[in-house]
């Protein structure tokens, strides 16, 4: 299938995996690779020398396009981006908006600039400081996520810039994708749906929560880092959301802790990053902290299959994706099923 995505990147297929913290390693990114679709490497949960070994690894893995995501606000992010060009990865991908030296830095390397936004305004802006593409993710969505549907921010984001535009939030089939290109889309990014398959390093009691999850236990809280996170709701949810400020600070300072000592950052360097996510909104500390080390959370399930000590990101599709398959078979099962809904829409009078 050809798009406005597949040629900009040069993949078989306009389908995008996200670059999911813990989730989106090499074996993933590979495997999606493989399968004609777009791997997306996550790289805030690694240091800088590990983020090297991982693009290596996919590369002796695949011979296909891939990219990393990053966290633009993060300090480091320009050694990540130096990375990046030194060893010839084909597109960035940002979970917040890159600045425009940032941009213009990548591009200047040949490399592919998609942010991932949340409302039009944010696709107007990267679009005017250069960005090739963006990932327009609606509130189904998971992890920090808005309150607006896919298909209203869609089709906003579609008339309002004139650069490949790929939909996020509530994807998980073929149906969904021709939905996307109905709407002007160039193809769909998936999260859940690519953590849910065979390739996926996460362990299986963790997977075979969230194939008992129903539409319903995905849920959007504050209580982790203080913005709303989709997530599946545990104990722990719970708990973050009944703590006193005391408990919730003592906490957070112990999860601190572990992160600091697993990411090689300061405690200055943290609660930096944690207050760049504050976005105006008032943060107490622990909430601070939370946000500077949420991928700890997030390590802790999908890691060490501690759903009882960590977060479980998740879509609202994961109540209804009920299944395994390998990358290579998901992606073919897409692709023929978006074939067939665009036969059978071709044929009605």
């Amino acid at each position: 299938m050809d798009t406005a995505l597949t040629r900009l990147v040069g993949v078989r297929h306009p389908i995008v995996q996200t670059g999911m913290g813990w989730v989106a390693g090499p074996r993933l990114v590979a495997a999606t690779a493989n399968a004609g679709a777009l791997g997306i490497l996550a790289s805030a949960t690694m240091t800088v020398d590990r983020l090297r070994e991982a693009v290596r690894e996919v590369r002796s893995r695949t011979d296909a396009p891939f990219g990393v995501n990053l966290r633009a606000d993060a300090s480091d992010a320009g050694d990540r981006v130096r990375v990046m060009i030194e060893e010839g990865v084909r597109v960035a991908s940002f979970a917040l908006a890159p600045s425009p030296g940032l941009i213009a830095e990548l591009k200047e390397a040949g490399v592919v600039v998609i942010p991932s936004i949340g409302a039009r305004r944010h696709a107007e802006k990267v679009a005017a400081w250069g960005a090739d593409a963006v990932i327009v993710q609606g509130g189904e969505g998971g992890g920090h996520t808005g309150e607006v549907a896919t298909t209203v921010l869609l089709p906003q984001v579609v008339d309002a810039v004139r650069i490949p535009v790929v939909a996020a939030g509530g994807f998980f089939d073929g149906r969904g994708l021709v939905a996307a290109l109905a709407y002007g889309a160039a193809g769909v990014a998936m999260g859940t749906r690519f953590l849910l398959t065979s390739d996926s390093t996460v362990p299986d009691a963790v997977k075979a929560r969230y194939l008992a999850a129903s539409v319903r236990d995905v849920v959007v809280t504050r209580a982790v880092d203080g913005l709303p996170h989709r997530m599946l709701r545990t104990d722990l949810v719970g708990e973050l959301e009944d703590a006193g400020r005391a408990r919730a600070l003592f906490h957070a300072v112990r999860r601190a802790a572990g992160f600091r000592k697993l990411s090689g950052l300061t405690w200055r360097q943290m609660v930096r990053d944690g207050l760049a996510l504050k976005h105006g909104k008032e943060l107490s500390w622990s909430q601070v902290l939370l946000a500077a080390n949420t991928p700890m959370l997030l390590r802790s399930a999908m890691v060490n299959g501690r759903t009882d000590l960590g977060v479980m990101a998740a879509g609202q599709v994961a109540g209804v994706i009920d299944d395994l398959p390998s990358c290579a078979e998901l992606v073919e099962r897409i692709m023929k099923e978006a074939d067939g809904v665009r036969e059978r829409l071709t044929a009605v009078r």
